[in-house]
């Protein structure tokens, strides 16, 4: 499985074309829909499940205005359009102060800083209605079910355990395999 396969995957699941319109409509800047949006659909194609959408990381870039406020208005967007949908919005440009990491330079900086490789992709709608897919350390983990620390996992490793065990992925998909970092 490779990328053009992922998008493909995306492009045929109707609800997440109407989601991926949605979000591209708020005209967000440097904006992409991510981890567990496109993960779990690789993951259930892979292993023949069909799991609930059960979040839309919405993410992007503006440095330019940080404030929560915008962050919420850009959710009450959403969640008018599609109240069923578990929906996040966050503007990455200021989650290194969450992270206590220094600055992200764009989207694809900082989802390169999220917790396991697998979970580092996302996906966007362009204008032009073409797909595009994130993968700022490749697909590799993802189609071959790996879950282990990205490589730019900076912070704490029991952030990853606890997210192993609280997320139970392999409940879910039995054929994953889970690194355990030493």
């Amino acid at each position: 499985m490779g990328e053009s396969d992922i998008l493909n995957l995306v492009r045929e699941d109707r609800e997440m074309m109407e989601i991926l319109r949605l979000v591209r409509d708020l005209h967000l800047p440097d904006c992409w829909v991510g981890a567990g949006f496109v993960r779990n659909k690789v993951w259930d194609h892979l292993q023949g499940v069909s799991t609930p959408r059960n979040d839309i990381d919405v993410i992007y870039f503006n440095p330019e205005d940080t404030s929560l406020e915008s962050e919420d208005r850009y959710w009450q967007k959403l969640q008018d359009k599609r109240p069923e949908l578990a929906w996040s919005v966050k503007n990455q440009a200021r989650m290194h102060i969450y992270n206590n990491e220094a600055p992200y330079l764009n989207s694809t900086d900082s989802v390169s800083h999220w917790v396991e490789s697998a979970t580092c992709v996302a996906v966007t709608l362009k204008e032009n209605a073409s797909l595009a897919l994130m993968a700022p350390h490749g697909i590799d983990d993802l189609v071959n079910m790996v879950v282990r620390p990205s490589p730019g996992f900076n912070r704490s490793l029991d952030i990853y355990r606890d997210r192993v065990r609280r997320k139970k992925w392999q409940e879910i998909w039995p054929n994953l395999k889970i690194i355990e970092p030493e």
